[in-house]
């Protein structure tokens, strides 16, 4: 024996009510929907007002929403505080279309709606909907009716405690700047030539601010700017930050003719946009509240209804950062939003997919235009001016080092002062090519891997492989530490004494921290080639290592002294 048995699904409306108001995470989703039915509803004028008036038990948020659109009757009212029962359904220029998004207010202490039409204000209250809901129960509504004059028309809603009453991100730039990206008063459609809107005004007071500001309608995009030559007259270095060059696209998907889509792609240089964008994070900058990086911000933009839904930098970069250079936005009528209206994935993903070929390909043509050579060659002229300027610089600063120079003559060869631990080796190799007995050592291999090293023999007939060999190692200045070991050295090298790190009977260290001290030892009286030697000694070694100062060794032993040059001795 068999049953049949019918079952009609059932919906839990309490938590679906829940669901679809916490769907809207972002706090400033409320002032989107507000302005979107503003725009449902035919207004010309929207004012947002925020602030957090001192109550007994503390502050609490209250958002004034008010706008002269058409206003609300009795079943446009239940649409709005309905889930799901939305009249725009299948009006083809409405924003709202599936009754979802007026129950972000519903994340709040009170509602109220205040709207005339016919000759009609209708006054609802709904108390605690938040409260209520968590607690298993849909709020209900009270509706007051009076008559008023049939010309008088519009809507007021007021919300209280909002979000818990959070108003971090309710400050006034933020949600101006929210304004502007992310909802219908900020659409790109005036790029298209659509102009429908153009004489509407918002104006808005954010909690920090006392004054309301009037805001124009539309996307702010900087003026065009692309003559290379003009930007580098006027800016040089700085040119291809000031950058600016506009493209338009329009046309149909192929796979979808019926789909059409309007593409707009602005090439902006960063200077460009921190001109109008002050929301732009910089060095040296304080930035307001909310503030994002080019980075954050910045690339391309899915649209529908004209008003950016979804960042899709991933379709316009091939190397991995190009989409910083966009400000882009492409708009489809026939993309399907998620309820929250954060996402294009309801969209079938081959219109998406027929979509993203489209401005691949739109955007394969701008990389390989003239537009986007122009800013190569704009980039190329800085990178040529920066590096003259970096010749000229350098020429001139070595021209200087060169006049500070001390020089000296000694039989019939020029020498000059050295500088640095290779200007100490270049001379004394100059030396001892032309006076092979200046020093008591010859040079038998060097390496520049790890400092001007060389390995020399003692001043003698017996040959190399029988020799002892040692190293000699060349030093600007020598102080108190040492940078290698002593073992197995036979000299130092160097132009100078830190006189003022080490001095007589002071100690120097090496690399393995083995300490030799410093021994100053004055010619003899009367010897007319004495020279004032110094040594680092080591009382428990027999070798002491000579310290070659050929400032002072040069001066007394041969007679070399390095002078200024003269002023028309050079340049």
């Amino acid at each position: 024996m068999s049953e049949t048995i019918s079952y009609t699904p059932t919906v839990n409306e309490v938590q679906e009510f829940k669901e679809i108001a916490e769907d809207f995470s972002n706090a400033l989703d409320l002032v989107r929907e507000a302005i979107s039915n503003a725009f449902d509803a035919e207004a010309t004028r929207i004012s947002l007002d925020f602030k957090a008036p001192r109550q007994a038990y503390g502050r609490v948020l209250i958002i004034t929403i008010e706008d002269n659109g058409i206003g609300m009757d009795y079943d446009g009212l239940k649409s709005f505080f309905d889930l799901g029962n939305s009249l725009n359904r299948y009006k083809e220029n409405s924003i709202g279309e599936k009754g979802h998004g007026t129950k972000v207010y519903y994340h709040s202490e009170k509602i109220e709606v205040i709207t005339s039409k016919n000759g009609t204000t209708l006054h609802a209250t709904m108390n605690e909907p938040w409260k209520k809901l968590f607690e298993g129960e849909i709020p209900s509504v009270t509706i007051e009716t009076h008559k008023v004059d049939s010309n008088e028309h519009g809507t007021r809603i007021i919300i209280t405690g909002y979000n818990e009453n959070e108003r971090s991100m309710l400050t006034h730039e933020n949600i101006k700047d929210y304004i502007i990206w992310f909802t219908k008063f900020g659409s790109v459609e005036q790029e298209f030539g659509i102009n429908t809107h153009s004489k509407m005004l918002l104006t808005l007071k954010g909690v920090d601010r006392d004054e309301p500001e009037t805001i124009a309608f539309g996307h702010v995009f900087p003026k065009e700017d692309h003559d290379i030559n003009r930007l580098f007259d006027r800016y040089e270095l700085d040119a291809p930050n000031w950058y600016c060059k506009k493209i338009i696209k329009t046309g149909a998907l192929k796979n979808y003719p019926e789909t059409k889509y309007q593409a707009v792609f602005y090439i902006e240089g960063n200077k460009v946009r921190y001109n109008y964008n002050p929301m732009v994070r910089r060095s040296g900058y304080h930035a307001p509240e909310g503030a994002y990086t080019i980075q954050e911000r910045y690339g391309l933009y899915l649209c529908k209804d004209y008003i950016p839904i979804q960042k899709k930098n991933e379709w316009i970069t091939y190397k991995g950062s190009e989409f910083t250079r966009f400000h882009a936005f492409v708009n489809c009528q026939d993309l399907c939003l998620t309820a929250n209206r954060g996402s294009v994935d309801n969209t079938s993903l081959k219109i998406l997919d027929d979509l993203k070929i489209e401005v691949e390909n739109i955007f394969s043509e701008i990389i390989t235009s003239d537009d986007w050579d122009n800013m190569g060659s704009l980039n190329e002229m800085v990178v040529a001016e920066k590096t003259a300027r970096k010749e000229r610089k350098t020429f001139t600063k070595r021209i200087d080092k060169i006049n500070r120079t001390k020089t000296a003559d000694y039989k019939g060869i020029h020498l000059v002062e050295p500088r640095q631990e290779n200007g100490v080796f270049a001379l004394l190799v100059q030396l001892s090519n032309r006076f092979p007995d200046m020093f008591p050592f010859t040079i038998i291999d060097y390496d520049t891997h790890d400092g001007y090293d060389v390995i020399v023999k003692a001043k003698n007939r017996i040959p190399i492989k029988n020799d002892t060999l040692y190293y000699v190692e060349f030093k600007k200045n020598l102080g108190s530490s040492f940078d290698h070991t002593f073992k197995n050295l036979h000299s130092i090298v160097c132009w100078d004494i830190n006189l003022r790190d080490i001095r007589n009977n002071q100690e120097v260290r090496d690399l393995d921290n083995r300490p030799r001290k410093l021994k100053i030892i004055p010619p003899e009286q009367g010897n007319t080639n004495g020279y004032t030697k110094y040594f680092l000694d080591d009382p428990y070694s027999s070798n002491k290592i000579e310290v070659f100062v050929l400032k002072y060794y040069l001066a007394e032993r041969f007679g070399i002294e390095f002078k200024p040059r003269s002023e028309d001795a050079f340049f």
